[in-house]
């Protein structure tokens, strides 16, 4: 049994971790405000986006003229996955989670003899990818001290893999996330980002003559890549809002555990104290009884 000064310092330390756990959901709390403002008001702008391509895309079709983002290599051997993740940990599955969708999706890629590489921005999700696919890392991307990423990342990200792609190195891109939908649930998320997948369902048309000035296909040329932009800029602020709320609950969780394990080591410390007084007090009966 442990003693009345170990118990104390155990039930000095809970605390102490509680403190902590305490304070860091309340600032995942704040943080999150501003993340879900921020992922929530780019999400109209990036739908509305991939809405006018798929538009523009089933009138090109599979058109010779048909820009490479949209008609592809013609193959689909190599596959890139761009996988974001944090750089921080406290935050539950977050990363795992995302890490997860991904790793499925390269060993199912690998199961069909497709070749697999991989772009990794964010710590986190290194050291399993590294470990379960050593030497498919192609890219990294440091994002250890960026306070708040935004577009600017986004862009040299995308930059990145359009240079990739127009130099060969893969025929396909997917991107994966996690998709905040609160701060009790966050879906990891992958999606196909070149060559920019094919409209399922495209708004019939209203029977008006269109005519585009330049051509669909010199639309695409243009928007194509900012699409590709904006659905990895999209991708950030989702996974900077579900890393706080991630953060937020397991803050939460910590600190309601920290509270219950001190109550229960309240309670051993006490039963371990009264026992011990007792034993005192018996100790001090029997001396005074053999006098």
């Amino acid at each position: 049994m442990a003693s009345l000064k170990e118990l104390k310092g155990r039930i000095v330390s809970v605390k102490s971790t509680q403190k902590i756990t305490k304070a860091k959901k309340m600032v995942a709390a704040a943080k999150l405000r501003k993340a879900q403002a921020a992922a929530e008001a780019a999400r109209p702008y990036a739908e509305r986006l991939e809405g006018v391509v798929a538009s523009l895309a089933s009138k090109v079709g599979g058109s010779d003229s048909a820009p490479q983002l949209l008609a592809g290599t013609g193959k689909s051997d190599t596959h890139l996955l761009v996988v974001l993740n944090s750089d921080r940990g406290l935050a539950g599955a977050f990363n795992s989670n995302i890490v997860k969708a991904a790793r499925d999706k390269a060993l199912d890629l690998q199961a069909q003899g497709k070749k697999v590489i991989f772009y990794l921005i964010g710590r986190k999700g290194r050291p399993v990818i590294a470990r379960l696919f050593a030497g498919q890392i192609v890219e990294l991307y440091e994002t250890t001290g960026i306070r708040d990423i935004g577009f600017d990342q986004a862009h040299e990200i995308s930059a990145k893999v359009m240079e990739m792609y127009e130099a060969g190195v893969f025929d396909v891109a997917h991107l994966f996330y996690s998709k905040f939908r609160s701060a009790l649930l966050q879906e990891a998320t992958g999606q196909q980002l070149i060559p920019v997948p094919a409209p399922v369902d495209v708004p019939a048309s209203s029977g008006a003559a269109v005519e585009y000035e330049p051509d669909e296909e010199a639309i695409l040329a243009d928007l194509l890549p900012r699409n590709i932009t904006i659905q990895i800029f999209k991708g950030l602020l989702e996974n900077a809002a579900s890393e706080q709320g991630a953060s937020m609950t397991a803050m939460d969780n910590a600190t309601r555990n920290a509270g219950d394990l001190i109550n229960k080591l309240t309670i051993v410390y006490n039963r371990t104290r009264q026992a011990a007084i007792t034993t005192e007090l018996i100790e001090i009966i029997a001396g005074a009884e053999a006098l």
